[in-house]
């Protein structure tokens, strides 16, 4: 119930900022109709594959000099930016990570769908970069794996609700990162924060408040951007792996909850680079032993 209720609430605040947004650029037509304004227009298309990779090389350049800003410690390994293989791209999701070894032999890996360009639109390219890229899965990931202080488990291992949630959070940071100047690639970043909020309400809804297929569906439809077939794969994900959905938003919510925290309980003293070493150099951590270490770290300064 209480994440059901977290759900719905986000999914609000966000259609509000989305309408904001929507005023902005003098768009006069409802919410559903600039999701498909932005859905349709050719303007929204990405030119060609050459174009998708130069754009996200460029997104990249923005975000390094920026990085040091908000981060006291940068992944060795680089970070490459591929398109997904022809093999598996007609299947495969819209951006992925690829971790790379801690010995620095194979690098980490961005790799964004270049499938079907007509059904891509280019809002959203910033937020995806973030969350899979830098600071996303690879700081998240390559800053554990490099650290060889730690043991293997927490070098290694992973709990979704952490690396997702840390992905997603990423996401928020991209005003203090230089980018999101663009009202279009904020409406991308919002639409990627809607969909994780979107699917606290379907994901409880289907297994604990009898939800169907059908009603999940359209409530998708209903309240976002995404068209019928990615709704239905969507939903039948959720229907078939219970709970794995709800890991990206509560984790999100968590680590700015602590965010916020530190940062009214120390005032002065806090240090937003400290706090995202804090948070990120020991490994995926389950959230209750997150929040543990950062209330210890407070209390500590």
């Amino acid at each position: 119930d209480e994440i059901h209720a977290i759900g719905l609430a986000e999914v609000a605040r966000i259609h509000g900022e989305m309408e904001a947004v929507k005023r902005q650029v003098g768009f006069t037509g409802s919410l559903k109709q600039f999701f498909e304004h932005i859905r349709t227009d050719p303007r929204f298309k990405p030119k060609s594959r050459e174009w998708l990779q130069q754009e996200y090389v460029r997104i990249g350049k923005r975000l390094e000099a920026n990085l040091p800003r908000l981060f006291s410690t940068i992944p060795k390994a680089p970070l490459e930016i591929r398109p997904v293989p022809a093999l598996t791209e007609k299947g495969a999701a819209r951006g992925s990570y690829q971790a790379g070894t801690p010995d620095g032999s194979r690098p980490g890996v961005f790799y964004f769908n270049a499938y079907d360009l007509p059904s891509r639109s280019t809002p959203g390219m910033e937020t995806l970069y973030l969350h899979e890229g830098a600071p996303g899965h690879h700081f998240q990931i390559m800053l554990a794996r490099e650290n060889a202080a730690l043991p293997n488990f927490m070098r290694f291992g992973n709990v979704t609700a952490f690396s997702e949630g840390w992905g997603l959070y990423a996401e928020t940071l991209g005003r203090e990162l230089g980018v999101y100047t663009d009202p279009y690639q904020y409406f991308g970043y919002l639409d990627s924060q809607l969909f994780r909020a979107i699917r606290l309400v379907v994901d409880t809804g289907i297994h604990a408040k009898g939800w169907g297929r059908d009603q999940t569906i359209q409530y998708i439809l209903d309240n976002s951007s995404r068209g019928r077939s990615n709704a239905t794969a969507e939903t039948e994900r959720y229907i078939a792996i219970p709970g794995q959905a709800l890991a990206y938003k509560i984790g999100q919510l968590k680590i700015a909850e602590l965010r916020a925290k530190a940062e009214r309980e120390l005032g002065a003293k806090f240090d937003i680079r400290d706090f995202h070493a804090q948070v990120l150099m020991t490994g995926a951590l389950p959230l209750a032993v997150l929040e543990a270490k950062i209330n210890r770290w407070i209390a500590a300064k």
